[in-house]
């Protein structure tokens, strides 16, 4: 396979792009500058290191080795979220509820694809899992962190509302129906959105990267709508868990709204 090999030039050159970004950034006194060049910077790293420990992987192709990665990757995903969300539980209920509810939503998907779609290859084979959990989880991420946010400030912001319904006998589930339903729509909509302007309005990064790499388009094209489906499935289940788990937090056994459970972030 015909592949066209970059170097560290071909890289830099591209992130001058970056460097004239900063420097708009700089004359329109936005004041992204900085934070341009950190996340920049913190890219590179990253995605650095990654390439090192999967070349590494790729290479053992131990299931624990396998396993531990897709823990820490659940792990910073979930730091991740809170950092998205306006309020919060106190405590550790926040980041365990959106950790837990991307650990589900992420895990369960990631072994259906490798079990099924790569049956013919081992379910902890890194160079299928990791890849697979990656653009799931990250998706997962986004989709709960932003029916988190949604939940809790509508939560807030309707609380009369809702404890009106609540003195009138409502359970806690109907009386938070409302709320919950905008946030699910909140997490959700994203990856609809994605799904529906995919191939029309833009061409996906992983087909792409597989065009350019060589592969047939066609080919490129039925890993993309794979993956597609598979993060719209994640995505659901990952907001419909945090909505679960959040709905139980925001209320107790006595059926009362619990916002003495939230804080808000400085």
């Amino acid at each position: 396979m015909n592949y066209i090999t970059l170097d560290y030039w071909d890289l830099a050159s591209a992130a001058a792009l970056l460097l004239i970004n900063a420097g708009l950034s700089i004359v329109f006194q936005l004041g992204l500058a900085r934070r341009l060049v950190i996340a920049a910077a913190r890219m590179v790293v990253q995605l650095t290191m990654v390439g090192l420990v999967l070349k590494a992987l790729f290479a053992v192709q131990s299931p624990w080795l396998t396993i531990l990665v897709a823990l820490a990757m659940v792990l910073f995903a979930g730091r991740e979220a809170i950092a998205r969300q306006e309020r919060t539980f106190t405590g550790y209920w926040s980041y365990g509820i959106g950790t837990a509810s991307m650990c589900v939503a992420a895990l369960i998907v990631t072994l259906y694809a490798v079990t099924t779609q790569f049956e013919a290859r081992s379910w902890f084979d890194p160079r299928y899992a990791i890849p697979l959990l990656g653009m799931i989880l990250g998706n997962t991420m986004n989709g709960v962190s932003l029916c988190l946010d949604r939940l809790l400030s509508s939560a807030h912001a309707e609380r009369i509302a809702i404890e009106a319904r609540l003195a009138l006998g409502a359970d806690a589930r109907t009386a938070l129906s409302s709320v919950s339903r905008q946030a699910m729509r909140a997490g959700m909509l994203p990856t609809v959105n994605a799904m529906a302007a995919t191939g029309l309005v833009s061409l996906p990064g992983m087909m792409t990267g597989q065009i350019l790499a060589g592969v047939e388009p066609v080919e490129a094209v039925k890993y993309q709508i794979l993956i597609m489906f598979l993060i719209g499935g994640g995505t659901a289940l990952g907001v419909f868990a945090a909505i679960q788990f959040a709905s139980k937090r925001l209320t107790d056994a006595r059926h009362r709204l619990r916002l003495d459970r939230l804080t808000v972030k400085n």
